[in-house]
């Protein structure tokens, strides 16, 4: 089993999720988070001042998955949330040792 974790922009939530829904992927977290990496902030006008903007607003989606599905779902990801611009995120792929649904008790890849 795998922990896929992806950061993206906002306004491409919807096309990520209708992706990952069209391959069977059934459930994810989603968390509103701030950052930077290459892309290192921007300047904005507010009121007649110039300010600087250094974590941008991103989305953290989680993922978790069964091994097989990996290449799929890192496609499916990829191709909803790419923009060619720079700040279109990072996809981080972590192992998962044990799942339980906490309602059934099943465990591993059927608790997915």
């Amino acid at each position: 089993m795998k922990l896929v974790i992806a950061i993206i922009k906002p306004f491409k939530l919807d096309e990520v999720r209708d992706a990952l829904t069209r391959i069977g992927v059934h459930g994810m977290t989603v968390s509103e988070v701030k950052g930077y990496g290459r892309q290192k902030g921007h300047m904005e006008i507010y009121r007649g001042a110039e300010y600087a903007v250094n974590f941008l607003p991103k989305l953290r989606i989680e993922v978790a998955i069964a091994t097989e599905q990996l290449d799929q779902v890192m496609d499916a990801l990829v191709a909803a949330a790419k923009t060619g611009q720079i700040g279109d995120g990072k996809i981080f792929v972590l192992p998962i040792e044990q799942a339980v649904r906490i309602r059934t008790g099943e465990t591993d890849v059927d608790a997915l």
